[in-house]
């Protein structure tokens, strides 16, 4: 059998996308303007903070579907709260991991074009898409989910999958909170943008 052959350049321009922001939060060029520089290391550390906090949603999630598993097919005893669990520690992770997210650049984008770019029109083209359409979305979405998340409480809303009927007001609010840390971030990845724009290159 003959041997592939690997091409001597790799196109790796998407790769080198996803993860441009490969410096650590706070890291920043020392000729960025100096509350430029504070407003995003402090969203970025922020935001870190908050992703690892929710990725550790992880093992109760886990915990809940092995123990439902074993519960049901060597007990023959379904639980009636592994459903709820699982689902709202995974919403939850999804909506407040969102930030973390965004800040890490793994979101996903259409490429095939912006990478062809130079950094001062892909930081031109990202401000302008952040404020024509990235703050004005989310910020309808939080009031929406702001007001979706307060009846909840206020009705003291459950949910009727299951029996157990856990409340819905606590899942709900991660809703308008993610986007909060989205909003949050938008701002951090808005100044970086302006930066590229200004200077021909990305701080991180």
């Amino acid at each position: 059998m003959a041997e592939e052959k690997v091409p001597d350049n790799l196109e790796i321009a998407d790769e080198l996308i996803a993860e441009r922001r490969s410096a650590a939060p706070g890291e920043l060029p020392d000729d960025m303007p100096k509350w430029m520089a504070n407003v995003i290391s402090w969203i970025d550390i922020f935001n870190l903070w908050v992703g690892k906090f929710v990725s550790w949603l992880l093992v109760p999630m886990c915990l809940a579907m092995v123990y439902e598993v074993l519960a049901r097919k060597y007990f023959v005893a379904p639980t009636v709260w592994a459903y709820d669990v699982s689902r709202m520690l995974y919403g939850a992770m999804f909506m407040l991991g969102a930030g973390y997210a965004l800040s890490r650049g793994v979101h996903i984008r259409a490429d095939f074009i912006y990478r062809n770019w130079s950094p001062r029109t892909q930081g031109l083209v990202d401000a302008t898409l952040y404020i024509v359409l990235f703050f004005p979305g989310i910020a309808i979405f939080m009031y929406m989910a702001t007001d979706y998340a307060t009846e909840s409480w206020i009705r003291s809303e459950r949910a009727n999958d299951t029996s157990w009927m856990p409340m819905l007001g606590p899942i709900k609010t991660a809703i308008p909170l993610g986007a909060l840390f989205l909003i949050l971030q938008g701002i951090s990845e808005l100044c970086k943008s302006l930066y590229a724009a200004r200077n021909n290159r990305w701080p991180v």
